[in-house]
């Protein structure tokens, strides 16, 4: 079979998984509040970002590749591509230190950052480029997507993937947490990694009013911007867990011992947001009493308020009387 006809196939099925993939997004309400972003991941195709990722096998990981001479592999990789899950894309010794998001969880996230037409948009962690070509095709403009990543082997293949999908955003070599000043001010910044709080740095980057999405415990903030020194918003629904941010950031310190919890919280998602949003802050049997008291409350009722060289998260309000401080 030439390879002109490999390339063909190739492409007629992963049109029709990204179709399915689409329709599976659709139903999950992702994109509910800005619908624009269907035609979007219709029409970036994901197999491009991934030509190669990991998938868990017994005694460690197994490599999935598209240049495989199985075609069966082939069609195996293709197939996992357009799943609705995350793709190990990046380990090392072991250790996952890039992925591919998962596109339903892409695609909330994308929806709530409520980019507009003409805004400049930063992204901290590049990945494998997915994201950056995703909002370059919504914005129609390469010159507004700005993505930034510390590995210079990050950078470079998600460039290759972005010109390979026939997009060239800005994509930097550098410290995430710092932002990229050279192409500031921002509307948008959304990042793709963890962090124990919110960088200074990006707000000093972003213009008045500019929205900012990043992970932070095991959720999703979404931040109004006031000025270089102050931003405050809430948390997305949804659970996050994404691979922390690498850097100058330093991690916060352990989740506390879980002695003296009852069984059905220690392992109750939310409560193991509120551990972790708190962390070093309330002991266990402290945070299950407060989890417990107020009736475990959904993530939407946290938020986060940076003010000058001060920053917490809290519970209902942001001067009530549930808050705790974060790294500066």
């Amino acid at each position: 079979m030439g390879v002109h006809s490999e390339d063909r196939e190739t492409d007629g099925l992963a049109a029709e998984l990204r179709a399915e993939l689409v329709r599976d997004i659709e139903a999950s309400g992702a994109w509910a509040s800005d619908p624009v972003w269907r035609e979007v991941f219709g029409a970036v195709p994901r197999h491009l970002f991934v030509p190669y990722y990991y998938v868990v096998a017994v005694g460690g990981y197994e490599r999935r590749w598209g240049e495989s001479p199985d075609p069966r592999a082939r069609e195996r990789w293709l197939r996992g591509a357009y799943a609705d899950v995350p793709l190990a894309t990046r380990l090392r010794d072991g250790e996952l230190v890039s992925s591919s998001s998962q596109p339903s969880l892409m695609a909330q996230m994308l929806a709530e950052l409520r980019v507009e037409d003409g805004d400049r948009v930063l992204e901290i962690g590049a990945g494998t480029g997915y994201n950056a070509a995703l909002l370059a095709h919504r914005l129609g403009a390469d010159r507004l997507v700005t993505t930034v990543d510390l590995e210079p082997e990050i950078t470079e293949s998600a460039r290759r993937h972005l010109a390979a999908a026939g997009h060239h955003p800005a994509v930097v070599t550098g410290d995430g947490a710092r932002g990229v000043p050279a192409h500031a001010p921002y509307d948008r910044i959304v990042a793709t990694c963890a962090l124990p709080s919110v960088p200074r740095a990006w707000l000093a980057q972003c213009a008045p009013g500019a929205r900012v999405l990043t992970p932070i415990a095991t959720g999703v903030v979404a931040l109004t911007v006031r000025d270089a020194a102050h931003a405050e918003g809430t948390f997305l629904d949804t659970p996050a867990y994404f691979v922390p941010l690498r850097g100058e950031v330093r991690p916060g310190p352990p989740v506390p011992s879980l002695d003296g919890v009852p069984p059905g919280a220690r392992e109750h998602e939310l409560f193991r947001f509120l551990l972790a949003l708190t962390r070093g802050r309330l002991d266990a049997r402290e945070a299950h009493a407060l989890w417990e008291g107020e009736g475990r409350p959904e993530r939407p009722r946290y938020g986060i308020t940076v003010s000058g060289a001060h920053a917490w998260a809290w519970l209902d309000h942001p001067e009530g009387p549930y808050v705790w401080p974060l790294p500066g």
